[in-house]
């Protein structure tokens, strides 16, 4: 008797947890189901075809959340085809909804922009939203469910606020949650399924692209013609303008980033870009683009004001560039190659040497070529993978890749020419060379450089940037060491 006993108490709890496995499996949407905050990323969608429009905004606010979430959503047309999902969740609820359970959607967002998201999951039964008046959150969105469910619910959510949802659920599933949030979640509800946060420390290094630091070596150049090698002051203050202009670049791509979220959502390989994939937030980004901007400058006052006014020239012509500059075909490469200049102006006004006419104009042809191979190669994609026309936040069309090649091969073969004009005409008599015939190894370097980064533009085998490509690429590292052998053996004399 007491083991029949304990077979149908075994038998009566198997039956429950059955049960229990088919109660409806209640989605949240923002920061869950997709990995976005659908009210970012429309007020930041609002403000950027609208920048006087945060009066707006705060009218919208006083009159409540949902009211403001409906005037944004009747206004922004937000690509929802784009928003990167979270695939982890998708899978489970596809898998939970071909057992049999009801699949429902009950977010925060408003109801028209809700029911958009809804269309791209066919396994979702029944969608619950904001409706202009109730916003559905929290305890709110608590009642409602128990009102629909009164046999139970399981609950699928990812912040505080989803804890009064908790409360109230026969289960939970917790989405990427906080240590805190889950462990409160916990002692309200049986947590049936758990997908762990991740850490984001690659990611916000991969957003900073430290990797393109490397551009910012140019700094040093300045020091190293101008004489100062073995000036250990020297290279203390280029190395702290080194770091703040890195900072500072690593703030602009912030800024740029989150002013492409849509285009880049629609790239090829900029879709996986944290901030496009949703893997850190447009808050967290807007947060730490100032502070990084102040860090910056502050570095840079610790050498003198004239890095200080370079940093914000740097920053101001970033800024144009990201803002509308990047959509002018020609003027993007030629700010571009500015930009790259910068970074010698920078080198030059933090060491205190004297600016050479040669170096300058030289780097703006050298960088207007590998920008128009940039162009190039976002062209040539967009053709091998079957598109026409214009390509998306970009001014070039795909029948403008004749012209854009040729510009950037005369641009490329102008830059060895200068550097060959410079050679004869100042470098060959330069005091600070021991033995300048050596300095002929760097123009041929330079050339079989350009025409590698070229030859591979065009046959479609250069990724999106030919500065990050040279620094992986074998040949092209050995064509910079012997443009750099060829210097070193001229200032040292063999």
């Amino acid at each position: 008797m007491p083991n029949s006993a304990n077979a149908v108490k075994q038998a009566h709890a198997e039956n429950v947890l059955s049960n229990e496995d088919l109660l409806p499996l209640v989605l949240d949407l923002d920061n869950t189901l997709i990995r976005t905050d659908l009210l970012h990323e429309t007020v930041f969608a609002y403000l950027k075809q609208n920048p006087f429009g945060l009066f707006s905004l705060i009218l919208w606010m006083l009159k409540g959340k949902a009211h403001l979430k409906q005037q944004l959503a009747q206004r922004v047309t937000l690509q929802v085809d784009d928003i990167p999902l979270n695939d982890s969740i998708v899978a489970y609820a596809q898998a939970e909804r071909a057992k049999g359970r009801q699949i429902v959607l009950a977010t925060a967002a408003d109801n028209l922009l809700a029911i958009r998201m809804a269309h791209r999951f066919p396994f979702i039964d029944k969608t619950i939203a904001s409706d202009g008046i109730t916003n559905l959150k929290g305890a709110t969105k608590a009642r409602k469910l128990a009102d629909l469910f009164p046999e139970g619910f399981v609950y699928a959510g990812d912040s505080k606020a989803d804890l009064a949802v908790w409360k109230h659920a026969k289960a939970g599933v917790l989405v990427e949650t906080a240590r805190g949030v889950a462990r409160d979640a916990a002692r309200l509800t049986r947590i049936e399924h758990v997908i762990s946060r991740p850490s984001r420390l690659k990611d916000w290094i991969k957003e900073a692209r430290l990797h393109q630091w490397a551009k910012n070596a140019l700094v040093f150049v300045p020091l190293m013609l101008g004489g100062h090698m073995l000036d250990l002051s020297a290279w203390a203050s280029a190395s702290l303008a080194f770091l703040a202009l890195g900072i500072l670049a690593s703030s602009t791509y912030l800024l740029n980033d989150l002013w492409d979220i849509a285009d880049d959502r629609r790239h090829w390989s900029k879709r996986n870009r944290p901030l496009a994939a949703g893997r850190i937030s447009i808050v967290h980004a807007l947060a730490v683009m100032p502070v990084a901007m102040v860090v910056a400058f502050a570095i840079g006052a610790l050498v003198n004001p004239l890095v200080v006014t370079t940093l914000s020239v740097y920053l101001g012509l970033t800024v144009a560039y990201s803002m509308g500059i990047k959509r002018k075909p020609i003027l993007d490469a030629f700010t571009l190659a500015v930009l790259f200049t910068l970074r010698l102006v920078l080198g030059i006004v933090a060491v205190g040497v004297m600016a050479s006419p040669w170096l300058l104009v030289f780097s703006m042809f050298l960088f207007a070529s590998l920008s128009f191979a940039k162009r190039n190669t976002e062209v040539q994609r967009l053709t091998d993978n079957g598109g026409a026309g214009k390509i998306s936040g970009r001014g070039y069309f795909t029948t403008d890749a004749p012209f854009i090649m040729a510009m950037g091969v005369s641009s490329g073969i102008g830059s060895v020419l200068i550097l060959v004009l410079y050679l004869t005409q100042d470098a060959l008599a330069a005091d600070f060379y021991s033995d300048s015939v050596w300095l002929w190894l760097m123009p041929a370097a330079l050339f079989l450089w350009i025409g590698r980064i070229w030859m591979l533009s065009f046959r479609g085998e250069l990724n999106d940037d030919p500065v990050a490509f040279a620094m992986k690429d074998p040949k092209s590292l050995m064509l910079a060491a012997g443009l750099a052998l060829g210097f070193f053996l001229a200032w040292i004399g063999i």
